[in-house]
């Protein structure tokens, strides 16, 4: 480009810069959520790491089992005759239930953890109290201590290995929070010496080896491996963290995946946002570009002006959007320190270089490709448009219609077909379906947004007429009368808002069917667990005496199944809830079948041949977690004669007997049993629940950075119409409107336009959301009945719904000010 061109880019660039302030906005806003996403899916990351590595404590040598998943028996002693290693401190876990004051276990089996004698060796984090010293002494978590009314000092019971209850001292608290191996399950902490007392299972996870100070600390591992023989592994505390942290790997690219998906909605919105912009300047410029077209500038040379704008555009937005998001990270990374209780755990949300210097390369890249397409469109303005009267014009669109229309009628087609197929065909891929096709669908939307939108703002206006008059009149006619700019306008928060509303209403759909998907998929409401893998004969008939249940015990043996160990299982199906799966054929099974997840058609089962009955392999399963073969009662009585034992019990309500009775019913039969726990689909649910109510906050407030890029759009596109309809303001003002009704047009204006994106969105969304639901659902429930029984979700669209209005409202606020300051006289003179 020649040096005079070049100046006169920069000359045209600083001249529009005013007009651009709010595009450049949308991009560094983009930006700043680039580099926030970032950070935080990377802290999210390194906290996990350094749970790890907390888990690994302060030993200086770590021996872990091998593939087989087991130490020497002797493990501890050989350790302990490696030279330098001057302490060892065997883990042992295993199992046992904290009791509740009702005298029933809580329904979470407690894991139980050894606490070293050598203070060194200790990786458990106390909260509060002292550690358990002796027989008779242990320490909690905080929430099981809470939940069951236990303080340091006080006493509270837990169940033995032998399956009696002991009434034991609670010495201390510990903070599990910051624990993987810990967290999210009750836990006992007890001295190594009583570990047996108490866990079933007990089993030695690691060794941890202290070592004299000064010791070659890679010599010593390496000589523990050595005198441990077999398959295990022994590691430096750095090797040691470093291997507990592996996992952190494949989350990371879980989690930087979902961060990114929002970002490029939201940066897909920047783009919408910046295409828009540059069309409408230069369309209102097009008279000056055909002069530089008659003064000899070509289309090429046009063309590289515009990119080059749009490139200084690209460059100070993302500089301003990456120093927002430095300053943000900063900021989340002093108020999780200084006021969240995270432990040991440090977090910064500060990404590296490299990211910062992707996202500022990402920002300029995107504003480029968000230019090219009114810069090719602005090229082809013809030097014979100098002689209009107005400098403003239409500019043309660039490409062949005829292929664009084709593009997006197979787009809507196939993208139809999609959603119909993933909604009600019952593939394991109907929800990818229905995701492709909501995409495929959506683009095609777009491209008849300008047929679709204009319609909707005379629809929305009709209810503005009445209270606000001509003004409410003057600004309907007005984006009708520019319905490709309208439709631009508001296609940015027309993106925002459906995969809002998509997300929300797939989420409520699918926790408000939850209980019936719950309740179909499992043969009962209650099943109970017990460590000893046997359930007693008087719980049984504790149980049966109850007259609102109905008891199905589920009688296991170990045998032989095609040269395999496997654990065959037999239940009555008449006790089992008809709606789940597999029990249907359970009920038609006959002596000599059996049900497995197994393509062959037959079964050799402890010498005998089964015929396999396929299509219900998820029973067994069901009925006892590690069971994978299903056979009547008659053929599991022929293939174990009596070693069979009841390992669980099935209970279901009967008639009108309501989750809760029914709760209460076996908590009362069982008050004799506290080691046995129960596993309430209730429970589950609320769990369950509890989980996609943080994904929709999670998910809302991360689309929102969508929305209010969408908003800063509606904003810059009122500025660049105000600048365009001086002369037009000037002349209401002439005629008798005040400077308030003139801000009160343009607000209702810029609501309007946010608010038909929004209503265009909040049904599309309904629609993919729903079939979405469908897909997931799998006919259990109705997506709408679904809905109903969500509660909430209804209230969170209308907050969606409300967001928008008070974004339209905020957009119109510099437009409407600049309005209010002109000078009648001089709008009367504008061009």
């Amino acid at each position: 480009m020649p040096p005079s061109l070049f100046a006169f880019t920069l000359k045209d660039f600083r001249a529009q810069l005013r007009r651009l302030v709010l595009t450049g906005s949308a991009v560094a806003v983009g930006v700043a959520f680039l580099v926030l996403s970032v950070g935080g899916a990377g802290a999210l990351v390194r906290s996990y790491e350094q749970s790890a590595a907390a888990d690994v404590g302060d030993a200086a040598v770590q021996v872990v089992p091998g593939d087989d998943g087991s130490l020497p028996a002797d493990a501890t002693a050989r350790a302990a005759r490696v030279p330098e290693v001057t302490s060892v401190a065997e883990r042992l876990a295993g199992h046992a239930n904290v009791i509740a004051p009702s005298g029933r276990p809580l329904d979470d089996r407690a894991l139980v953890t050894s606490i070293a004698a050598d203070p060194a060796l200790r990786w458990q984090r106390l909260a509060a109290g002292r550690w358990p010293g002796g027989p008779g002494e242990v320490v909690l978590d905080r929430e099981s201590a809470g939940r069951v009314g236990a303080e340091p000092g006080g006493t509270v019971r837990v169940t033995k290995a032998d399956g009696t209850a002991a009434e034991v001292r609670l010495t201390g608290l510990l903070d599990t929070s910051a624990s993987q191996a810990l967290g999210s399950q009750p836990v006992i902490g007890v001295p190594y010496a009583q570990v047996r007392t108490y866990a079933t299972e007990a089993r030695a996870t690691h060794l941890d080896l202290a070592v004299a100070p000064g010791a070659d600390v890679l010599a010593v591992a390496k000589a523990a491996k050595a005198s441990l023989g077999g398959k295990v592994a022994a590691y430096t505390h750095a090797g040691a963290v470093d291997n507990a942290a592996r996992g952190g790997r494949t989350m990371y690219a879980i989690v930087m995946t979902a961060a990114l998906s929002f970002v490029l909605i939201a940066m897909a919105v920047a783009r919408m946002v910046v295409t828009n912009t540059f069309s409408v300047v230069l369309a209102q410029r097009a008279r000056q570009l055909a002069l530089l077209r008659c003064v000899g500038t070509d289309r090429d040379q046009l063309l590289r002006i515009i990119r080059r704008q749009g490139l200084l555009l690209g460059v100070l937005a993302s500089t301003t959007g990456l120093a927002a998001g430095a300053a943000a990270c900063a900021l989340g990374t002093v108020v999780l320190n200084g006021f969240a209780d995270l432990g040991p755990i440090e977090v910064s949300l500060l990404p590296g270089p490299w990211t910062f210097g992707l996202a500022g390369v990402f920002g300029v890249l995107l504003t480029l490709w968000a230019v090219r397409r009114p810069a090719r469109a602005a090229a082809a303005v013809p030097p014979v448009a100098a002689l209009a009267a107005s400098g403003a014009a239409t500019l043309p669109e660039p490409g062949s219609r005829a292929v664009r229309e084709t593009v997006t009628v197979l787009m809507l087609a196939v993208g139809a077909g999609l959603l119909l197929f993933g909604a009600f065909g019952g593939s394991a891929l109907s929800l990818l379906a229905v995701t492709l096709g909501a995409i495929l669908t959506f683009f095609a939307v777009l491209r008849y947004a300008r047929h679709l939108l204009p319609p909707l703002v005379g629809l929305l206006g009709l209810a503005l007429r009445r209270p606000f008059g001509t003004v409410g009149r003057l600004s309907v006619q007005q984006l009708r009368a520019n319905a490709r700019r309208t439709a631009a306008a508001s296609s940015a928060m027309l993106v925002g808002v459906t995969v809002a509303v998509s997300a929300v209403t797939a989420i409520g759909a699918a926790k408000g069917g939850l209980d019936r998907m719950l309740t179909d998929r499992m043969p009962a409401a209650f099943a109970l667990d017990t460590d000893a893998g046997r359930v007693p004969a008087d719980a049984i008939a504790a149980l049966r005496a109850e007259p609102g249940l109905t008891v199905t015990p589920v009688r296991t043996a170990t045998l032989t199944v095609d040269g395999r160990k496997a654990v065959v299982a037999a239940a009555d199906p008449a006790g089992l809830n008809p709606a789940a799966e597999g029990v249907g054929a359970a009920r038609a099974l006959g002596d000599g079948e059996a049900i497995a997840p197994t393509g062959r058609p037959s079964l050799n089962i402890a010498g005998a041949r089964l015929a396999a009955v396929p299509g219900a392999a998820a029973l067994p399963s069901s009925l006892s977690p590690e069971a994978t073969v299903y056979v009547t009662g008659a053929t599991l009585d022929r293939l174990a004669p009596g070693t069979a034992v009841v390992s669980t019990v099935l209970i279901a309500p009967v008639g009108d007997t309501g989750h809760e009775a029914a709760r209460a019913a076996v908590d009362g039969a069982l008050a004799a049993h506290p080691e046995i726990r129960i596993a309430d689909t209730g429970s589950d649910a609320d769990l369950i629940r509890s989980t996609l109510d943080r994904m929709m906050l999670v998910v809302t407030v991360l689309l929102g950075f969508s929305i209010a890029i969408a908003a800063l759009g509606v904003a810059a596109t009122l500025m660049l119409t105000v600048e365009e309809r001086t002369r037009e303001f000037g002349t209401l003002r002439a005629i008798g409107l005040a400077g308030e009704q003139l801000r009160r047009m343009l607000t209702l204006e810029s609501v309007l336009l946010a608010l038909s994106g929004a209503v265009a969105g909040t049904l599309l969304g309904l629609v993919y959301g729903t079939l979405a639901a469908r897909s997931v659902l799998a006919g259990h429930v109705s997506p709408l009945a679904a809905l109903a029984a969500s509660g909430g979700t209804a209230l969170t669209v209308l907050a969606i719904l409300a967001a928008t209005v008070l974004t339209g409202v905020a957009a119109s606020v510099l437009p409407a000010r600049r309005v209010r300051r002109m000078v009648v006289v001089d709008a009367l003179q504008a061009a």
